[in-house]
């Protein structure tokens, strides 16, 4: 998914920067944004400080979801330092008196590009900016558009007790094409949970109804849900192939898991008991009446 999103980068005296988004962190944007900033300007994510603001400070934002928001923010923070790259330089080129056509920013540096001796890394700069012009503050929006079609495929091992229909997931793959895995192991943890809710629809998850039309199971204690006793480790495999339409080849990832569980499931549990489960979800009672229906036909 895609929308409108802005951000707002600063840099501190002390060498830090600031940064400031517009979408709400529902689970490691604020890092990821973080490490955009630090790959445009060559400087550890951990010198980068995000937060999250109004956004009528700093520009309309559109909300977290559709697996968007490293896609769209993350557009809008890599055009936020990009702008701060490129005051960094101008304000480089005036420290030394020269044309910024002859400064080059490298590896959080800036360096004259034929007098070697004319240096001045991100942090010695930083402490210079308020008595060479003042603050640096770069600003980004953006609402970009072709979003990068996003792949997965998932492969799944059941074992089915032809007594009671019960089925137990013994090994779970994920293959998926995310882009350009900004921070790996989050994007794993997107993966598997995202796998984890697809197999809840697949096997359990229900909504009971009485017939006044209230909704039986509206609790915890009886909605089924999959834990962690339900399931083995869901293998993640990222394959990166860059969007195009990224400045650093990112994807949506969050949503793209759950599509395929319930497909995968069924297909494994068609291959168990030799016919196909038509309804969702594939609990227990579905799975053993499709095993007496094709013992009885």
């Amino acid at each position: 998914g895609t929308g409108p999103a802005s951000a707002v980068v600063s840099v501190t005296p002390d060498g830090t920067v600031s940064l400031v988004e517009g979408s709400p962190d529902i689970g490691g944007s604020r890092a990821a944004m973080a490490m955009h900033v630090a790959e445009v300007l060559g400087i550890a994510a951990e010198d980068v400080k995000p937060s999250i603001a109004d956004t009528d400070s700093i520009g309309y934002s559109s909300g977290a979801g559709g697996s968007g928001v490293t896609f769209k923010m993350g557009t809008a923070v890599y055009q936020a330092a990009e702008d701060v790259r490129e005051q960094l330089i101008e304000r480089a080129a005036k420290i030394w008196d020269v044309s910024k056509e002859d400064v080059e920013y490298e590896h959080g540096s800036m360096k004259h590009k034929s007098d070697p001796e004319l240096q001045l890394s991100f942090g010695q700069i930083a402490r210079r900016l308020n008595g060479t012009g003042g603050p640096i503050i770069g600003r980004g929006t953006a609402n970009p558009g072709g979003v990068g079609n996003a792949f997965g495929v998932h492969i799944v091992d059941v074992e089915v007790d032809p007594d009671t229909g019960k089925v137990d997931i013994l090994r779970y793959t994920t293959i998926q094409d995310v882009g350009k895995a900004i921070h790996p192991s989050y994007v794993e943890g997107q993966i598997q949970g995202g796998a984890v809710q697809g197999i809840g629809w697949a096997l359990n998850e229900e909504y009971y109804f009485n017939d006044d039309g209230s909704m039986m199971n509206s609790s915890f204690l009886d909605y089924r849900m999959p834990i962690s006793l339900d399931l083995p480790m869901i293998d993640t495999v990222l394959v990166e192939v860059a969007n195009p339409g990224h400045p650093l080849g990112v994807r949506g990832v969050g949503e793209v898991c759950l599509v395929p569980p319930m497909a995968a499931v069924a297909n494994a549990i068609s291959h168990a008991i030799g016919a196909r489960v038509e309804n969702l979800p594939m609990n227990p009672g579905v799975v053993l009446e499709t095993i007496w229906n094709k013992t009885n036909s």
